[in-house]
C-alpha cells in the first residue's frame, strides 16, 4: 500500500466513525419509543373503509398532536378468533415489545356461536401473556345481538367485566358504544362501521386510557 495514502485513508475513517456516533442517538431514540400493540378483528383493522380513516389511526394521531413520544402497532386481522390471536400473540410480544396491549377479540367467536368457555380461556390466556411481558391490558368489552339466545348474549356480555376483574386490568365497558344504536354509522352489511363511526371509537377507546394519560404523555 502507497504510504502517501495513508492520511486520506485515516480521515475517511475518522469521518464515518464520527457518522456512526451522530447515528447512535438516533437509533437508540427509535428503539426506545414505547409501543401499544393492538390486537384486534375487523373492527380495528379498517375493514370497508379507506385506508388512514380507522380509529387506529385517529388514535395514533391523538399521541401525535399531543406531542407523545408512543407509537401504535395495529396487528389487526379480519376476521380474527380468540384462537387466532392467541397463536399469533408471542411472537408478537417478542418483536414489539409492547408497554400497553389493546385486546379488541371475540366477536366472531361469537357470531360464531364458539363456547364461551373456550373464548374466556383464550382472552385470560392473551391477558397472563401480556402481564407475563411486562405489558399493561385493555380488553375491549364486546356485545352481541340478542338473536343468539338469552343466556349465550348475557353470558358474552358478562365475560369481559369478569375476565377485567379477575386479572386486574383495564375494561372498556363496550367498545361499539355509541355506535349501534345508530344505523347510518354501519356500512351496507349492517355489521361493519362506516367511516362515520371511527372517531366515536376512537373516543371510546381514548376514554378508557384515562388511568395511562400522564403515561402516554410523558408527564
Amino acid at each position: 500500500m502507497n504510504q502517501s495514502n495513508w492520511p486520506t485513508l485515516v480521515s475517511r475513517k475518522n469521518l464515518l466513525l464520527g457518522l456512526f456516533c451522530l447515528l447512535i442517538p438516533i437509533v437508540t431514540v427509535a428503539q426506545s419509543n414505547p409501543t401499544i400493540l393492538v390486537l384486534g378483528d375487523s373492527l380495528s383493522a379498517e375493514y370497508g373503509i379507506q385506508r388512514g380513516t380507522g380509529w387506529v389511526r385517529l388514535f395514533q394521531n391523538q399521541l401525535i398532536k399531543q406531542g407523545s413520544s408512543w407509537t401504535v402497532s395495529n396487528a389487526s386481522i379480519s376476521g380474527e378468533t380468540t384462537a387466532g390471536g392467541l397463536t399469533r400473540l408471542p411472537a408478537l410480544l417478542a418483536q414489539k415489545k409492547p408497554k400497553i396491549v389493546f385486546l379488541e377479540l371475540g366477536a366472531n367467536d361469537a357470531l360464531r356461536g364458539l363456547s364461551i368457555g373456550e373464548t374466556e380461556k383464550n382472552l385470560r390466556t392473551m391477558i397472563v401473556l401480556s402481564k407475563k411481558s411486562g405489558a399493561r391490558v385493555l380488553l375491549f368489552g364486546m356485545q352481541i345481538p340478542p338473536n343468539y339466545g338469552q343466556d349465550y348474549t348475557k353470558q358474552f356480555k358478562d365475560l369481559y367485566p369478569k375476565l377485567a376483574n379477575g386479572e386486574n386490568i383495564t375494561l372498556l365497558p363496550f367498545f361499539m358504544s355509541g355506535v349501534v344504536s345508530n344505523q347510518d354509522l354501519f356500512q351496507a352489511d349492517n355489521i361493519h362501521p362506516n367511516e362515520q363511526a371511527q372517531t366515536l371509537l376512537y373516543k371510546n377507546v381514548w376514554g378508557a386510557m384515562a388511568p395511562y394519560q400522564s403515561m402516554l404523555l410523558g408527564k
